[in-house]
């Protein structure tokens, strides 16, 4: 389960990677480390069928069974918690970033703390990308929301190597409309490991 990633990539290198897009970008700032509960842009289809960014919470409102907790990642793409996003265009987004982070299985011997381990795309790619989510409105008086959580699928081997049971669902940059557009089942068929010659693993002094 990702549950930390950063987005610093400027409004003008988003406009590049994903097209134009409309909505308040002029103020918008690096975000360095986003966890489960923050906000992050967002990239979403406007009522015209082109994309607007704002800025969501990450983590829907967990149901019972989660005892409130917010729900981050979709892993289970036929849970009737998600289906109705998932069946929706409108509420499938692109979720962008720079780097995203899993943590070690096993604490460090010295520090008894599990490290981070950062991954992005190849050094010869942009690092900008995206992962494939959904979203939902928050209250109608504004007071919360809205929401956004992203999708999870089996690991590649390097991801693997560190965290075994999952990873973020990459888009490529050609793939993201087809995520908002496609209809259910050809979308959630993007739901497969990234290649892992177009990683790599981001040491600390990168």
């Amino acid at each position: 389960m990702c549950n930390l990633y950063t987005m610093t990539a400027t409004v003008e290198e988003m406009r590049r990677l994903f097209g134009p897009f409309e909505g308040d970008h002029d103020n918008l700032p690096p975000f360095g480390e986003i966890y489960p509960g923050r906000a992050a842009p967002v990239l979403r289809r406007n009522g015209s069928g082109g994309l607007m960014l704002e800025t969501m919470t990450w983590g829907f409102p967990g149901p019972a069974a989660a005892k409130g907790r917010p729900v981050t990642n979709v892993r289970n793409l036929n849970s009737a918690f998600w289906r109705s996003a998932l069946d929706n265009r409108e509420r499938r987004c692109l979720v962008p970033v720079t780097r995203f982070c899993e943590w070690t299985a096993e604490p460090d011997p010295m520090t008894k703390r599990k490290s981070k381990v950062w991954f992005g795309l190849h050094e010869t790619d942009d690092p900008l990308f995206a992962f494939a989510g959904i979203w939902r409105p928050g209250a109608k008086d504004g007071s919360d929301g809205p929401f956004m959580a992203f999708l999870t699928c089996d690991a590649n081997e390097m991801v693997g190597a560190v965290h075994p049971k999952a990873m973020p669902v990459i888009l490529r940059a050609s793939y993201a409309m087809d995520w908002l557009t496609l209809d259910r089942e050809q979308a959630c068929a993007l739901a497969v490991p990234f290649p892992d010659t177009n990683m790599r693993r981001i040491e600390l002094d990168d």
